[in-house]
């Protein structure tokens, strides 16, 4: 098992032999705990209006320049049938910190979902009352996806002000989703302005300690419109500490996390394959992730769905990142897997040959 110290040692190596060996020993790890088989879930973007104000986010609130939009039930419901009928074992239901989400509303649709089709129902729309989130569990959402961000108070603090009046902490929020039975995911940015190399190494650890179900990892990629992307926030740590927010340093992410964490659902992500469109999202499958999320939004409330520019592309619709995936997954050996893949627990975990103890 890596040791905190390792993982930090791990995360600035450079030489790349050594980090071959990285890559061969996450992969392995991958295949042995979660198999070849690669997990569609659908991502529905079905809000973009948000109340938070965070530094890095297009979607803020602040941002004057974005037109917003708000799908209507039966919009969604149309997508999600679409979803099913193409073989995705998951919608994801992703919006800003919308409170226009009312809980009764979504909480008819996620029933609705379970009643008529065979998918699981993961949701990604902030910090909500713990009412709505128990509301939503009990209509039959499987999984709740929330980023904690960094594990860095200051650095939190600084990136992400916290709504007025509001004091809700995101650890407290990820317990109280295990305690009403979701699924539970979280996640981090990768080279965010003011990660070090130490802090990095400590979100990796908090992903081992909270057993995460699914854990998102994304480079980070400035938004033009944000006061990190303008140049208004500017951590004051040395250009040496920073980590960078490359591909290899999202890899490098993504194999340490598949390690100390082997059985979590793994996306490669589509911040990934925005710094890289044509192999970054296959990198990411081989080098620790079993998760796609094809972008299922409409065209005309995609291009609105703006956290970073150059997030996906506009003219590929669902049915056509399908099969352009299948044939991709060929290429690497690996499969589209059937049904909603939810995290397999090993009782008797196995045992590889091989360590990455030793950078």
């Amino acid at each position: 098992m890596l040791s905190r110290t390792e993982i930090e040692t791990w995360l600035q190596q450079t030489d790349p032999d050594a980090l071959e060996t990285l890559w061969r020993m996450a992969d392995r790890v991958r295949k042995e705990y979660v198999g070849d088989a690669v997990h569609l879930r659908g991502l529905l973007e079905i809000s973009n209006h948000c109340a938070r104000t965070c530094a890095y986010c297009g979607l803020s609130r602040h941002n004057k320049h974005l037109r917003r939009y708000r799908m209507t039930a039966d919009e969604i419901l149309e997508c999600i049938r679409q979803i099913a009928d193409f073989g995705y074992g998951t919608v994801v239901l992703q919006a800003g910190e919308d409170d226009g989400i009312q809980t009764e509303w979504l909480a008819q649709i996620i029933r609705t979902v379970k009643q008529t089709t065979p998918l699981a129902v993961t949701l990604s729309l902030g910090e909500r009352p713990f009412e709505d989130l128990r509301c939503w569990r009990q209509a039959g959402a499987d999984r709740y996806l929330l980023r904690f961000e960094t594990s860095d108070p200051a650095l939190y603090s600084l990136i992400h002000p916290p709504r007025p009046g509001r004091t809700a902490h995101r650890l407290e929020i990820l317990s109280r989703l295990r305690q009403l039975g979701y699924e539970v995911g979280s996640g981090i940015m990768v080279g965010i302005p003011g990660q070090t190399f130490p802090s990095l190494a400590d979100d990796i650890e908090l992903f081992r300690r909270l057993d995460l179900d699914m854990i998102g990892l994304g480079p980070y990629i400035p938004h033009p419109h944000t006061p990190l992307g303008t140049g208004q926030i500017t951590p004051t740590i040395h250009p040496s500490e920073q980590v960078p927010n490359t591909e290899q340093m999202t890899c490098k992410v993504i194999a340490l996390t598949r390690l100390v964490c082997p059985e979590a659902n793994i996306p490669s992500t589509t911040a990934l394959a925005a710094v890289n469109p044509k192999t970054g999202r296959l990198l990411g499958l081989q080098r620790g992730a079993n998760v796609v999320m094809p972008n299922c939004t409409p065209a005309r409330y995609r291009r609105l769905y703006e956290i970073y520019p150059g997030k996906t592309t506009l003219s590929e619709t669902a049915l056509a990142c399908r099969h352009s995936l299948e044939e991709s997954l060929r290429s690497i050996g690996r499969t589209l897997a059937v049904g909603p893949g939810p995290r397999r627990r090993r009782i008797n975990p196995p045992q590889s040959e091989e360590t990455a103890t030793r950078p």
